[in-house]
């Protein structure tokens, strides 16, 4: 967890909910946060800022009579003098006993609390108040019963979903052969995209991260249920490659002729699938581990705005290239992450399906992550400035492999291969069964 000196700098900004604690509180009851949660705030900052007065008093006090004890001749009155300047000791003890209390009780309460939503985001409760901005290509025409992925890659022995179970359990599957090729291509394909075309620079993070990397995300403390955590060390596998590549900078000032920074990056991810039984039990669609191109970027707070529709655009162009109808859609209050300011997601098709499929949520954090994160920036000789920081999915495997399966399948059971994935999988124009 972030130590106490760094307080004002990983949360929300604390001066904000000094001056307008009304507003902050009208604001974050838009996302869900219930007013008694700042207020908690409100009450234990006011607590620990009498506190520091009473010490400081206290010590001046102490001081003031120690010079005064070094001055008296010896005896009784000396003794009784001291015996005062020790009970002052023991009153800043007790303070000292109390603060540390009081800033843990803070420190718990200000990381519990979400992002303020953006200006702009749509008011609403829960996703059916969520707004299409636009959607874009045309259903597949197929002249027969489309099938759903399952079927079709069981079929073309692609997918090995019952010794996916037998290694690990439900939720975990094999890709075989053309399966695991067509995933490769697609992720060596969509790094290229972005790197030379987008102007990424791209990274490979590690899988394991630091319990202060979730907390500078936001993924920590909220969302601890929802990580796997090695117990022997302090290790968490990160659920998106978000957490490794934005830490790059935590704790770092940051010249601002270097931004923005744009970085792209594949992982595997990791995150327990909590779902109502019956719910996507068949297929790729949800797993416990799962492949994902991130990109994340740190830009200036004026610009994080317009930065977030070229990441929407960056996202949008994988599906465009591919050739499958997708939609964009904006998160209303009630639907928005607990980090994110502003978020639209990118929906994919699912001809077989027949449903819409996330395969991107593109996200404002505005300076939430780099306060949590302590990343800055410095123009000049100015003071240093919280930056702002972006991420979104470039795209996320596997539901990337539903639609490409669903979508270009054929009646006899083949699966056509998108013509920009076809130099990355040897010229291979389809995958048939054998």
């Amino acid at each position: 967890m972030p130590t106490r000196t760094e307080k004002e700098e990983y949360v929300l900004d604390i001066k904000l909910i000094r001056e307008d604690p009304e507003g902050v509180k009208a604001k974050l009851a838009l996302v869900g946060c219930e007013a008694a949660e700042v207020q908690a705030v409100v009450d234990l900052d006011k607590r620990r800022r009498e506190i520091l007065a009473e010490v400081e008093g206290a010590r001046a006090e102490r001081k003031t009579a120690s010079k005064s004890i070094g001055a008296m001749k010896p005896g009784p009155d000396q003794e009784a003098a001291k015996a005062e300047v020790r009970k002052v000791g023991d009153r800043i003890g007790a303070f000292d006993a109390e603060l540390a209390e009081v800033d843990a009780g803070l420190e718990h309460a200000m990381l519990s609390l979400p992002n303020i939503p953006h200006e702009a985001v749509p008011q609403g409760a829960d996703d059916s108040a969520n707004r299409v901005t636009r959607e874009v290509g045309n259903e597949p025409v197929l002249d027969f019963a489309p099938k759903p992925h399952w079927e079709i890659a069981e079929a073309l022995d692609i997918i090995d979903f019952e010794r996916g179970v037998k290694i690990s359990g439900t939720r975990f599957y094999l890709l075989k052969g053309d399966g695991a090729r067509l995933q490769r291509a697609l992720i060596a394909w969509m790094l290229d995209l972005h790197t030379r075309e987008h102007a990424h620079v791209e990274i490979y993070p590690p899988a394991m991260v630091h319990q202060q990397c979730l907390y500078g995300t936001g993924n920590l403390p909220k969302f601890g249920e929802n990580l796997y955590r090695d117990i022997e060390e302090d290790f968490y596998w990160i659920p998106t490659a978000e957490v490794p590549v934005t830490n790059m900078y935590r704790d770092e000032v940051l010249d601002a002729a270097a931004l923005p920074i744009r970085h792209v990056a594949y992982t595997p991810c990791f995150r327990r699938e909590k779902m109502s039984a019956g719910r996507d039990v068949r297929g790729i669609k949800r797993g416990h581990q799962f492949d994902k191109v991130e990109m994340v970027r740190f830009v200036m707070p004026d610009e994080s705005d317009a930065e977030l529709d070229r990441l929407l655009d960056d996202a949008e162009d994988v599906s465009r290239r591919l050739g499958i109808r997708h939609r964009v859609v904006e998160m209303c209050t009630g639907d928005l992450s607990f980090v994110a300011c502003r978020k639209y997601d990118v929906e994919m098709w699912a001809a077989g399906c027949r449903e819409w499929l996330e395969v991107s949520s593109c996200s404002n954090f505005r300076d939430f992550q780099a306060r949590r994160a302590n990343i800055r920036f410095r123009a000049g000789k100015d003071k240093p400035q919280f930056l702002h920081t972006l991420n979104g999915s470039g795209l996320a495997l596997p539901r990337v492999m539903i639609a490409v399966i669903e979508n270009f399948q054929r009646a006899d059971g083949s699966i056509g291969i998108p013509e920009v994935l076809q130099p990355y999988m040897g010229g291979q124009t389809e995958i048939s069964a054998v």
